[in-house]
């Protein structure tokens, strides 16, 4: 019998096919043209056009006329999946032991455009003037957690966020400067972490590090925070970064078994 023959007179093809339309962008395919799209979904061009339009309309999606690609928006559909019971609650055991091990406080976020939306938080001690709890928002460009997300977009879609993002010194030593960004955001992505010297708030820095989904995409990061007392940058870097790494390392490995599962 055929796949077709045992679906139910609810299902609607059509959201399938415009599902199917998202899915055939990845981190190996950030850029397809129309005919690629049709191939890769086996609709039509004509079908491809239109759904592809319609994710552009929608925001979901933006193209120059020939190449197609998708914009942050498109997190939106999976915010409340990542957002629900599986990644915060995998991720949380792991965060409060972290917590306990090295006396800092630890967060987990999804990027959303421009921001990172904290999607889980153990706190330890208040160090920050302004309150964070799940759904708060920051600027990305200021952030580890937000450098980490960023350094793991497509080219394409990186080239466009420096072209229109606003870079706002929210201290003296945020970085600002485009050019200057892309470099750090280059050495992120060849190190696997980032580290961010009070770029947010003076007396905070912090170190993030990327949670790989399934496909080895990167769809969350995780940081801990500490005051800049607690010691220079390279003495932060030396203290928490194997602990952050090694807590990124076993919520990775329990998504992968609850997929598998």
């Amino acid at each position: 019998m055929s796949e077709e023959a045992t679906r139910t007179p609810e299902f609607v093809q059509s959201l399938e096919r415009g599902l199917a339309v998202i899915r055939a962008f990845d981190a190996e395919h950030p850029q397809l043209t129309l005919s690629e799209v049709a191939r890769t979904t086996g609709l039509t061009r004509a079908a491809a056009r239109r759904f592809l339009l319609t994710l552009v309309e929608l925001g979901y999606m933006r193209t120059d006329g020939r190449l197609f690609s998708l914009r942050p928006r498109i997190l939106e559909l999976g915010y409340a999946y990542l957002s629900s019971l599986s990644l915060p609650e995998v991720a949380m055991p792991h965060m409060e032991a972290l917590v306990a091990r090295v006396h800092e406080s630890c967060s987990m976020s999804v990027l959303d455009g421009d921001e990172v939306v904290y999607v889980a938080r153990v706190p330890t001690k208040r160090i920050m003037t302004v309150g964070i709890s799940v759904g708060t928002r920051f600027p990305a460009y200021a952030t580890s957690m937000g450098r980490v997300l960023l350094a793991a977009q497509p080219p394409g879609w990186l080239d466009d966020h420096l072209a229109t993002a606003k870079l706002r010194p929210l201290t003296r030593r945020t970085i600002t400067d485009p050019a200057k960004l892309r470099a750090a955001l280059t050495k992120i992505s060849a190190q696997g972490y980032a580290i961010v010297d009070q770029e947010l708030e003076e007396g905070l820095r912090s170190l993030a590090a990327p949670i790989h989904g399934e496909n080895g995409s990167v769809i969350a990061a995780v940081n801990v925070s500490a005051h800049a007392s607690r010691g220079s940058s390279e003495v932060i870097r030396k203290e928490l970064l194997p602990p952050l790494l090694e807590t990124a390392r076993r919520i990775e490995e329990d998504l992968r078994g609850g997929q598998s599962r």
